[in-house]
């Protein structure tokens, strides 16, 4: 669908394509409001203005009953049918390795419904079982109102990679970037640092609160921590790079249990935060 047959729209048609992309009513009805937009960037502006600034955790939470519950070993093992690339680094069966992993995700999911109230969201394009497993893990240790914030990111992303799919060629006209990005390198081994999770921070009432959490990529990357047309307010965030646990995987012992990277955001242009470590040093810099 072009942008042009999206403003043609009748209300109730524009409103049945929104919600294949979100189902939150607020959303969708401010979305409708303002259709006709100069350009993609202006659309997915927009898009994020509406959900971070004039949605509520009410209409957050509609959202979020958008998405099937995947939670039980059965469906989890039919969304991840494919398990060659599972256990890469494991020392069972691959077989085994995934059947394992599935349980845990199982349990993980069951864990989250029961403290938050709502099944676990992620943007899950591209990620394995195992690092599903990672990331619901690690957002377990969030506050309730804490992870309420992460997910509205996380249904958010969701949100645009739909927004893509119903208008023709968003994709090739948007700046799809997050406004922060980073990338881990394993100098021991001169490798990206993948399977790394990382938690972006902001400074919230003299209080460090998550904002979004993520795990690196195969090429040691994490590209979408914040949705496209979300941009950080100015001021001092902070990285946290799960060292202890990477570690753990490669069955290495590091001397950090965590890293910190502490920066300042003054505009709305790329930031990308890397980090480059081994198990007794590390270096940072501001890249691009």
């Amino acid at each position: 669908m072009t942008y042009t047959e999206f403003t043609n729209l009748s209300h109730q048609e524009a409103y049945n394509a929104l919600e294949k992309c979100c189902v939150s009513k607020t959303w969708i009805t401010k979305m409708i409001e303002k259709r006709s937009f100069a350009s993609a960037d202006a659309l997915l502006k927009k898009a994020a203005t509406i959900w971070y600034t004039q949605c509520d955790k009410n209409d957050w939470k509609e959202a979020f009953t958008g998405h099937p519950i995947i939670g039980d070993v059965a469906s989890l093992r039919e969304k991840f049918a494919n398990t060659k690339n599972w256990a890469t680094n494991e020392q069972a069966k691959i077989a085994d390795a995934g059947e394992q992993i599935l349980h845990s995700l199982a349990k993980a999911n069951a864990d989250y419904l029961k403290k938050f109230g709502y099944i676990f969201i992620v943007s899950a394009s591209g990620k394995s079982a195992k690092e599903m497993l990672q990331i619901c893990s690690t957002r377990l240790h969030n506050s309730v109102d804490d992870e309420l914030a992460v997910a509205m990111g996380e249904q958010h992303k969701i949100t645009v990679i739909r927004l893509a799919k119903l208008l023709d060629n968003l994709n090739a006209t948007a700046d799809l970037r997050s406004h922060i990005t980073t990338h881990v390198l394993d100098t021991t081994t001169g490798m990206p640092g993948k399977g790394m999770s990382i938690t972006l921070k902001g400074f919230t009432n003299d209080i460090w609160k998550p904002i979004t959490s993520g795990i690196t990529n195969n090429d040691g990357r994490i590209l979408d921590l914040l949705p496209p047309g979300k941009n950080l307010d100015a001021g001092n965030y902070q990285m946290v790079f799960d060292t202890d646990t990477y570690y753990k995987n490669k069955k290495q012992e590091g001397f950090y249990p965590e890293v910190v990277i502490q920066f300042t955001v003054t505009n709305h242009e790329h930031y990308h935060v890397p980090l480059l470590i081994n198990p007794f040093g590390y270096t940072t810099y501001k890249g691009s």
